[in-house]
């Protein structure tokens, strides 16, 4: 993808640079739907099948989710994040922080994203470490008590009066 200009911030919103894009890798990170089916009934917001064939795409051709298999009959493709998928972490944390002081959301969401800023960025880095295992087969990190992802799925259990998973 070449972007239209030599402007940092303009060939990063040309490949992230709509809400479904952001939409749907939140949907991979934070609740590892990594099949087009579980991303197209699994979203709250009820994107269209066309507009998510678009946009995972354009997360393929920039390189930030790669596809894993082939898809023929009967054989799903799984979407997997990449290095630079990873990297795209921190900027949804940050869109959530500013979300989470400027616009009012389901209090279960609002729990997952206020144990990210309580836990810091050390938190951050916890995540895309556990994202690495997942995703690029990298050596799981040794910890002591749940991981990020659990911890993440706990709070939004617990704002929501569901049981922990």
């Amino acid at each position: 993808m070449q972007p239209r200009s030599g402007c940092p911030i303009n060939a990063a919103v040309e490949v992230l640079g709509d809400r479904w894009t952001l939409l749907v890798l939140r949907d991979v990170i934070f609740d590892d739907r990594r099949y087009f089916r579980a991303l197209l009934t699994g979203s709250a917001e009820g994107i269209a099948s066309n507009i998510l064939a678009d946009r995972i795409k354009r997360l393929l051709d920039g390189g930030l989710l790669a596809r894993g298999g082939t898809a023929v009959r009967g054989q799903r493709a799984r979407f997997s994040l990449t290095e630079a998928g990873i990297q795209t972490v921190p900027i949804l944390c940050a869109l959530g922080e500013w979300g989470l002081d400027r616009r009012p959301g389901d209090p279960a969401l609002r729990a997952r994203q206020q144990l990210i800023r309580d836990e810091g960025p050390a938190f951050v880095h916890e995540l895309m470490d556990e994202l690495r295992a997942l995703h690029l087969d990298a050596p799981p990190r040794a910890r002591a008590g749940p991981s990020p992802l659990e911890r993440l799925h706990a709070a939004q259990a617990a704002a929501s009066g569901e049981p922990s998973p």
